[in-house]
Order: structure tokens, then C-alpha cells, then sequence
């Protein structure tokens, strides 16, 4: 006759780890279920997109026409504040971007 085969025995610091994975385990299911249900939509997705874009590219567009308006007000250099005011307009519509992101995250 023979002999049933046994588990072998675990101590309790392995079995302690076990427990410690399968809870770490179920914790992942979990949150990428949660994830799943608050998955946003496409189209919140394109509003989303949307909104940056607008954040970034207004303030570049407002340097400009500024700009122009005051370099044909001023002689001497004819893109001086055009340009100043453009590379203004890029670093205002970056911040409004990271401010705005932040603020959702």
C-alpha cells in the first residue's frame, strides 16, 4: 500500500506571506474594476483635449494680436513685440495647462 501524498507543511511565515499576496492581489482586482466603471467617456475624453487645447492657444493668440498692435504703433524694430508677446503667450498657456491638470488630477 501506498503512502497518500501530503501537502508539505508551510510555516507560519511563508503562510503569513501568502495571505499578505492574495490580499495585495484581490486589491489590484479591485481597483482596476473600480477603474473600469469610472472610465471617462469619448467624449469627455474630446472635451477634455478640447479645454487644453484652448488653455494653451488662446494666450499665444491674444500675444499676438497684441503684439502687432503695438509694434505698428512703435518704428524702429517691426517684430519686437510680436515675438515677445508670443513667447509670453506659450509660457501663460503652459502654466494654464499644468494649473488646470493639477486641479483635476
Amino acid at each position: 500500500m501506498t503512502e497518500p501524498e501530503t501537502e508539505p507543511k508551510q510555516d507560519g511565515r511563508v503562510q503569513g506571506e501568502l495571505d499578505k499576496l492574495r490580499e495585495d492581489v484581490a486589491h489590484q482586482v479591485e481597483r482596476m474594476r473600480q477603474a473600469e466603471r469610472e472610465r471617462d467617456t469619448l467624449l469627455a475624453q474630446a472635451a477634455y483635449l478640447g479645454t487644453l487645447g484652448l488653455l494653451f492657444v488662446l494666450p499665444v493668440i491674444a500675444g499676438a494680436y497684441l503684439g502687432h498692435w503695438l509694434d505698428d504703433r512703435a518704428t524702429g524694430y517691426p517684430v519686437r513685440w510680436t515675438i515677445s508677446l508670443i513667447v509670453l503667450g506659450v509660457a501663460v498657456g503652459a502654466l494654464n495647462v499644468a494649473l488646470f491638470i493639477r486641479r483635476r488630477m
